[in-house]
């Protein structure tokens, strides 16, 4: 217990520290006030670079390299060119045609790269450049698949032994996906068919989300608060749904059960309703996981950009604000680790029910 009284102590102090710097540096360096809403609007968005902290006003990035195609021309730069420059311009050699590429800062293409027309019009290439959601992706499936090779070796190499270590922690998992979710949601039959899916995910999303809580280089990215993976981790469930679906699904759609008559005809309107929801069933899959993992980031950001806001006032006030900011971010923390698993869990959960009912029997 000294031991954790020892770290809570020392935590608290660099907290103090931390906001007493930042005044003192904004005193004497006459720097732009802090600007909370620009620092966690960075956190959550996608970028070029990967921006790990500033130092005395320079900012520490990882540059990631920018992809992009023009006309059946690929064009490969660095992000870097970007910050040492507002525009980066390209010569073809073939032609001698310049190519002007940009970030702009506002307008319909912000944070995008744009390629400059002659006339200043702006035009959107192309692009599948490494941003730094794409290069947290690619970290994290590594993650995954070194935790899954692990412990595959690991019931090589024990067999018929019972489980330990992290051999233990993600056979518990599996199980519990296995008997708790998918097998009480879909039929006997067709379970084993869902069911690589369902552990994919459910893993999938419970990892980015943990380490999407850890604040160090190369963790820390939004990569489950981002629509685009959320949206297409929904359209997978959406076309394994209908893809699968057997002719007993596709009948409760057009003529559904228990309904009134009234309901179906003259207008369809239950077939209508079903149809609707065929497709508003994954958009709000994608929207629940986003809109969780999104506004947990910014809660904890919120806080922790207080103590900077107030320690331009006072000094005292931002290290007395410090410890307050602390004990609410270890808080949200611990409730964002619970998120963590029910967001995971609820995904999972909704696509096999989905999957229970496109595989459903019929009943005489």
């Amino acid at each position: 217990m000294k031991n954790w009284k020892y770290i809570i102590s020392l935590s608290f102090l660099m907290c103090l520290l931390l906001g007493t710097q930042k005044y003192a540096v904004a005193e004497n360096e006459h720097e732009e006030n802090f600007n909370a809403g620009e620092v966690i609007i960075e956190h959550i968005l996608d970028s070029y670079d990967w921006h790990i902290f500033t130092w005395k006003g320079h900012h520490v990035s990882v540059f990631l390299p920018c992809i992009v195609f023009n006309e059946g021309k690929c064009y490969t730069f660095s992000s870097r060119v970007f910050h040492e420059n507002d525009q980066y311009v390209t010569v073809n050699k073939t032609n001698s045609e310049e190519l002007v590429f940009a970030i702009p800062h506002e307008g319909q293409y912000k944070g995008k790269i744009v390629i400059i027309n002659a006339d200043g019009s702006q035009k959107r290439p192309f692009d599948i450049s490494i941003t730094k959601n794409v290069m947290a992706l690619f970290i994290s499936c590594t993650i995954i698949l070194v935790l899954f090779f692990l412990v595959t070796r690991a019931y090589r190499e024990r067999g018929e032994k019972a489980p330990k270590g992290l051999q233990s922690l993600f056979e518990m998992l599996i199980v519990y996906v296995r008997d708790d979710i998918a097998r009480k949601a879909i039929n006997e039959k067709s379970v084993d068919k869902y069911l690589p899916y369902l552990i994919t995910v459910f893993f999938f999303i419970f990892i980015n989300n943990l380490l999407g809580l850890i604040p160090i280089f190369p963790f820390g990215a939004n990569i489950t608060g981002n629509i685009a993976v959320t949206a297409t981790l929904a359209l997978f469930t959406f076309f394994i749904t209908n893809l699968l679906g057997n002719k007993e699904y596709y009948k409760d759609i057009v003529n559904t059960p228990g309904v009134p008559w009234f309901l179906k005809f003259p207008l369809p309107l239950m077939p209508i309703i079903e149809t609707v929801g065929c497709f508003t069933k994954p958009f709000v899959l994608a929207v629940r996981l986003f809109a969780n993992i999104t506004a947990g980031h910014i809660v904890v950001l919120g806080f922790i950009s207080s103590i900077f806001i107030v320690a331009q006032i006072s000094a005292a006030g931002g290290g007395a604000m410090s410890v307050f900011s602390l004990i609410l971010v270890i808080f949200v923390d611990c409730i964002e680790l619970l998120v963590a698993y029910i967001q995971a869990y609820v995904f999972t959960l909704l696509s096999a029910l989905y999957f229970g009912m496109a595989s459903k029997e019929h009943h005489h």
